[in-house]
């Protein structure tokens, strides 16, 4: 019904079918969802998130603030999407959101008559008592009421993606001065990304009347988009927003490839999250239009001249019969004389300049304010104080407000960059603290005429390719407008009723006197207090009325005043684009060990451990419980033999002539003079002298050595050590290589350790006691000549190797192991039974290597050697981290052997209160011990090595466990290690 006859850049030869709320419209291709309902009649589109009050579009692009919708059902469905932006497609189903019952019935609305009690900061002082009922009423309440739109609890069908992009200039927005950069440097050879968020390029050339040359803005738009898509060294990227501006000329990007579709075509992404690596980028973001407040400027129907302009220029939709236009300088007038010449009425002109010039077919309201607005559900009508003091009623249905425009500097503050005022403008342009390699021009840089877009756009790229070193000619630009800015700066009008700067948060000039009142009048503060700017749209079209009100209420100007800046993304990125691919199985790789197939014979219970799945447990027939198969795998380990799959530790091979000696520095104790055929346990310290990791080092000959690191920190740990190399000590001759994944390792341990391997190591390897000792190594081969590393090493406490084959062959070894086995009754266990048998040797694994904790406090001390340096050694000397009375690492057994301790239980004297203040230390690994048929527990006690012997509590308060403990060594089993050395 709103519809016009003629104009407009839509496919009047089809329909397009759509919903909202459940009523059917029709649209035309080139429509948004915000245009289609405006030519349907359509005002009303939403509700205020915290009153409720009734919402109808405010703009036309992305910087929307009320017109948020939910689109699509089921897996698909999408909340909180700007109907601005939104390409009207067939069968498009969307529905209002924050609203209850209904949109036009909200029931909530009765926040609005509460709003004496709602205003700014009234959070911070009604929840603050009474304290208790914080978890029961106001928390609940609250999470309720949290929120706009809804999200769907079934699975997204479609696919998203990621990619990388290059060039050697990225064009950010395909606006005159965009297309005119573009043109540049496209002509020139260069590699060029145009990147724009709208699906139809040329930025306000759609939306405006004026000719360049003797073509209108968008035919000439659609010749330059041609010629720049038939350049092979040009890539055009529509529907693909930048949203950040990240170091060294990176930026993040959002295209959305099938948004615009009902479903994406077969095999098609429905959208990909680019990463754009630019050698420099040039901002032509354009300008956004603000309002002004003035009492009720919210009800649907007021919307920004700009708007109003577009939505009758591009989309051929008027919102009402006949508007009014409100505004401070010329660009009000231009939307007057569009409508007038797409024959709307327009009732009247009201521009608070005194000298506001004439408007033919329009009358014009010099010096007059709008003071008020009627409607409940959409605009009726508006009024005006006029000149002379007087008020007059004028009956509109619309109302275009021109306010002035803010360049669009976002992307310009993503690196801490800041905004400085330019008085002429009356806005702020970006600051001389731009991201690397970033240049601005057009409007986003102040410039508003369409002349000076388009030349600073074409000067700027030639500027910016001699840079790099590539030559650019001036391409022929057509004559365009060239008008000045003529505004008298105008932010708010007066008055006791409430006008409105924030339209999605609800934030009125009220609340930011009220801030000011309360002393919270920093722009930070002010943002927080009253939560102005921290909507959906990010303050796009609220923070310069706020900063403005703020300015007039401290006597200081807007440029004292200051600004908030800006930070990613620039609008809002979907949960789907930032996972990609990384979703449901592939949400993250999952590394198999080479025994994982036999385990699953087995019936093994898997855990994930770092990237990897691990047999956690092996159950048997009749074992109801895991502690019954945990506790049968340790018993059967220390009276027989068992099987652990390790190839999850960490295996990094370190070559060359200065090998030991690198070690030697990154190790805390010493390798220098380790012999060949001989392992040691090492401790790495980070640079702090904090506990990094602990692992072995094995040298199979003079410049190799083998070492190996816990499976949590094989990654850091390698990373750590080619830090090193590369940076610390480059002049070294020492090679790195992770081989983790190339060997497949299994450790075998149990008095019988040594009878079974002797049966599948080949004869010419001695692997007797005398001939290969505790902590021995050696390269040899098993099953008649397949090469093999053997590694006399213990993490169980009892007699143990470690075994490692090339990865190909893991399956086909622990079989034969376990065939081997079956004499000496061979029991495979997984990481449940290897941690209880490591608790029971007192071992520290990653529970202890917390990134907290020093060699001291892990009862190391003496391995930092002060014979040499090393990363970390003098740190770890520092005087706080050897204090007498230090956290050490002792063991706990209860005094109840029934009774449990818990990890993270927190050690406090007997009688103490559970306070922080009488905390002693704390529990970080337990166990029931099979073996000594008790809990178990180790973990840090002040001046622990003292205590032996004393009795504590081991205190959970999350659980309610209280268990009195014993204070004993970490060591509950064989402490003179005369197991691992038979």
């Amino acid at each position: 019904m709103s519809r016009l006859p003629t104009g407009g850049q839509i496919d009047r030869t089809r329909k397009i079918s759509f919903r909202f709320d459940g009523q059917y419209y029709k649209g035309h291709p080139g429509d948004t969802l915000a245009s289609a309902l405006l030519a349907n009649g359509v005002r009303l589109m939403g509700r205020s998130f915290k009153y409720h009050r009734p919402r109808g579009v405010l703009t036309a692009g992305s910087e929307e603030p009320n017109a948020l919708v939910e689109l699509r059902t089921g897996g698909r469905q999408e909340p909180n999407t700007r109907a601005t932006t939104v390409e009207l497609f067939d069968g498009l189903q969307a529905h209002s959101q924050n609203a209850w019952p209904s949109l036009k019935f909200d029931a909530l609305a009765i926040n609005d008559r509460l709003s004496n009690f709602l205003t700014a900061g009234f959070y911070y002082k009604t929840f603050m008592w009474p304290a208790a009922f914080w978890e029961k009423l106001y928390e609940p309440i609250i999470r309720r009421a949290a929120g706009l739109g809804s999200i769907t609890t079934k699975p997204d069908p479609d696919l998203y993606d990621k990619g990388f992009l290059h060039c050697d200039l990225l064009v950010i927005g395909a606006g005159p001065a965009g297309l005119a950069a573009a043109l540049t440097a496209g002509r020139a050879g260069a590699r060029v990304i145009v990147a724009d968020e709208d699906f139809r390029m040329g930025g306000r050339l759609n939306a405006e009347t004026f000719t360049l040359g003797a073509q209108s803005g968008a035919d000439w738009t659609a010749q330059v988009v041609a010629e720049l898509a038939s350049l092979p060294n040009v890539r055009l990227l529509s529907r693909t927003t930048i949203f950040g501006a990240f170091d060294h000329g990176v930026y993040g990007a959002v295209e959305r490839v099938s948004d615009h579709l009902l479903t994406p075509a077969p095999d098609k992404p429905r959208q990909i999250l680019w990463r754009i690596y630019s050698k420099r980028a040039l901002l032509c973001a354009g300008a956004l239009e603000r309002p002004i407040a003035f009492a009720n400027n919210d009800r649907p129907g007021i919307m920004t001249a700009s708007a109003l302009r577009a939505y009758v220029n591009r989309w051929a939709a008027s919102p009402a019969e006949t508007v009014a236009v409100f505004t401070n300088n010329d660009d009000g007038h231009r939307t007057a004389s569009d409508l007038l010449a797409a024959g709307v009425k327009v009732a009247a002109v009201i521009d608070t300049r005194e000298d506001a010039p004439a408007l033919q077919g329009a009358e014009v309201l010099a010096g007059a304010q709008v003071t008020d607005t009627a409607g409940r559900l959409g605009l009726k009508s508006v009024t005006v104080r006029l000149a002379n003091g007087k008020s007059r009623k004028l009956d509109v249905g619309a109302l275009g407000v021109a306010g002035g425009w803010n360049p669009n500097v976002a992307l310009t503050c993503h690196q801490r960059g800041r905004p400085v005022w330019n008085n002429a403008i009356a806005a702020f342009v970006p600051g001389a603290e731009l991201p690397q390699g970033m240049a601005v021009a057009g409007a986003a840089q102040g410039h508003f005429s369409t002349h000076a877009a388009l030349h600073g756009g074409a000067d700027s790229a030639r500027r910016i390719l001699a840079d790099i070193g590539i030559s650019a000619a001036a391409p022929d630009l057509p004559q365009a407008e060239d008008a000045p800015v003529n505004i008298t700066p105008f932010w708010h009008v007066g008055g006791t009723k409430r006008a409105w700067l924030d339209f999605q948060n609800d934030v009125t000039v009220k609340d930011v006197k009220l801030a000011h009142q309360e002393n919270f009048r920093s722009v930070e503060h002010l943002k927080r207090y009253t939560t102005l700017g921290m909507a959906t749209d990010q303050g796009k079209t609220s923070n310069m009325g706020g900063l403005a009100v703020m300015a007039e209420l401290t006597g200081k100007s807007i440029e004292a005043t200051g600004t908030t800046i800006f930070r990613p993304p620039y609008t809002p990125v979907s949960m789907g684009a930032l996972a990609g691919r990384s979703t449901g199985r592939d949400f993250k790789p999952t590394r198999l060990t080479p025994s994982h197939k036999w385990a699953t014979e087995q019936g093994a219970v898997f855990v994930e451990v770092g990237m990897w799945l691990r047999a956690q447990w092996f159950p048997r027939a009749g074992e109801k419980t895991w502690r019954e198969s945990v506790d049968r795998e340790v018993l059967a380990t220390r009276a027989s033999v068992g099987v652990c799959d390790v190839t999850t530790l960490g295996k990094i091979d370190v070559q060359g002539r200065d090998a030991a000696a690198f070690l030697n520095r990154i190790y805390c104790n010493g390798f220098a003079k380790l012999a060949v055929g001989r392992v040691r346990y090492g401790l790495m310290l980070r640079e702090d002298g904090i506990a990094m990791d602990d692992g072995t080092a094995a040298r199979l000959a003079e410049d190799h050595f083998v070492v190996t690191t816990t499976t949590a920190n094989a990654v850091p740990v390698y990373r750590h050590m080619e830090f090193a190399r590369q940076c610390l000590w480059p002049d070294m001759d020492v090679q790195l290589i992770s081989t983790t994944e190339a060997w497949a390792q299994f450790a075998v341990a149990g008095p019988n350790a040594r009878k079974l391997l002797q049966k599948i190591v080949d004869p010419e390897f001695d692997i007797s006691n005398d001939a290969f000792p505790f902590m021995a190594c050696g390269e040899i081969t098993v099953c008649g000549g397949l090469r093999a590393r053997l590694f006399r090493i213990s993490f169980s406490g009892e007699l143990a190797y470690e075994i490692a084959v090339p990865t190909r062959y893991g399956d086909a070894l622990i079989r034969r192991l376990m065939q081997a086995g079956e004499e000496f009754d061979v029991t495979p266990y997984g990481t449940e039974a290897l941690g209880v048998m490591r608790i029971e040797k007192g071992h520290a694994a990653g529970n202890e290597l917390n990134g907290q904790t020093t060699a001291r406090d892990l009862g190391m001390g003496r391995m930092v050697s002060d014979k040499k340096d090393s990363i970390g050694a003098v740190l770890s000397r520092r005087e706080g981290l050897n204090q007498p009375d230090g956290l050490r690492l002792v063991g706990f057994k209860p005094k109840n052997p029934k009774a449990r301790v818990l990890a993270g239980a927190h050690l406090l004297e007997i009688g103490a209160d559970m306070t922080a203040a009488n905390d002693l230390g704390y529990v970080t690994s337990a166990c029931y011990s099979p073996c000594l048929k008790s809990f178990i527990a180790i973990g840090f006690l002040k001046a622990g090595d003292e205590r032996m012997g004393d009795v504590l509590r081991a205190a959970s308060p999350l659980t309610g466990d209280d268990t009195e403990v014993e204070i004993v060594s970490a060591h509950f089993i064989d402490p003179e290690g005369e197991r691992l050395r038979a």
